[in-house]
């Protein structure tokens, strides 16, 4: 049996009042042996928790946590797994002690892409799914407003404007990257999840 994947929160993305803005990337569980998988647990508990009730979970059933990158929005709900080990795309974090992997997650079902340019730091996971086929969480390399998305070209895509990349010489690549991996559906960090242009 392959990876389970469901998408626990779906990301967004949109100005508030006043000067606030108001955003919260994808949330997305992944579950395989009999084990639960959090990539990016996002920003807003109310969301997440009741994502987790509606799929029979609680915070204790997450055995592990994978952060894509550091940007706040992705990863203060860490603050709802205190016990849960964490991880980047490069390093498991067990409180004061590091300890650097690499190639995948946990698994060689769960495969680590570095795809920086949205942020320094930044990865994202190929996993070839029971339900989707070949997914790539691929948080922030592609993100909208509300409204905004266009992702039915590859144009449309490596050409969007990411008014927060840190390198948008290297998104580009990235983006290029994430494209190329044979993928059949992207998920982004805010919108919807698409079909890969490449592979349509």
């Amino acid at each position: 049996m392959k990876p389970l994947l469901t998408i626990l929160t779906p990301g967004y993305a949109h100005q508030g009042n006043g000067d606030t803005y108001v955003a919260s990337p994808t949330c997305s569980l992944l579950q395989y042996n009999d084990k639960n998988y959090i990539i990016d647990p996002a920003c807003n508990p109310e969301l997440l928790l009741s994502a987790l009730t509606k799929h029979s979970l609680a915070t204790n059933d997450i055995h592990a946590i994978f952060l894509t990158h550091y940007h706040l929005d992705h990863l203060l709900n860490i603050r709802l797994f205190p016990h849960t080990p964490l991880y980047d795309g490069s390093m498991k974090w067990d409180s004061d002690n590091e300890t650097p992997y690499t190639d995948y997650w946990l698994t060689p079902e769960f495969k680590v892409l570095h795809t920086p340019g949205h942020a320094s730091e930044q990865y994202s996971l190929l996993v070839d799914t029971e339900n989707y086929g070949l997914v790539c969480i691929a948080q922030d390399v592609f993100w909208w407003e509300d409204g905004k998305q266009r992702s039915d070209t590859v144009s449309d895509l490596l050409d969007l404007v990411d008014p927060f990349a840190a390198n948008t010489t290297e998104l580009r690549a990235s983006r290029q990257l994430v494209l190329e991996s044979g993928a059949t559906w992207i998920i982004p960090g805010h919108g919807t999840i698409f079909k890969n242009p490449y592979n349509g």
